[in-house]
């Protein structure tokens, strides 16, 4: 959770940053500067979407921090339709080929954090963050 979390932050700053970067990782070809029709609100779209996976890799990496399982499995599901959308955008032709990619990584993230929740259920040891062994608050209180 950590890990993705992390990652889900740094490509959103990248995003704000530098959005022709952002693209290029995701399988697009970036529109040379002036290139762009009246009209194309692209970069609208990159900033509030850099935003988004800004915003959801702090709530990851604070999820992690809590020891948060229920958050854990509700993102298993919604994961797996981001990976399912993903790839039906490229199977379409809604989307470039490169952007199997960031299915192809929604839908593993899904399926190890699904199962580490499940090893941990039926009594394996150690944590699905990773991060400690003791559950605490976002205080640091023990719980």
């Amino acid at each position: 959770m950590a890990v993705f979390g992390v990652l889900a932050a740094a490509l959103g700053v990248v995003g704000q940053i530098a959005p022709d970067a952002l693209l290029t990782v995701m399988g697009f070809d970036p529109v040379p500067e002036g290139g762009r029709a009246d009209g194309d609100h692209t970069l609208v779209f990159l900033t509030a979407s850099s935003m988004a996976a800004l915003n959801m890799g702090v709530y990851y990496v604070l999820a992690a921090l809590a020891d948060w399982k229920p958050f854990f499995r509700w993102t298993v599901p919604f994961r797996l339709l981001t990976c399912a959308v993903f790839t039906l955008a490229v199977l379409t032709g809604r989307a470039p080929a490169g952007f199997l990619g960031v299915g192809l990584w929604e839908g593993l993230g899904a399926v190890v954090t699904g199962a580490a929740l499940r090893y941990e259920k039926r009594g394996g040891s150690g944590a699905v963050t990773g991060l400690r062994d003791t559950p605490q608050d976002l205080s640091g209180e023990t719980a």
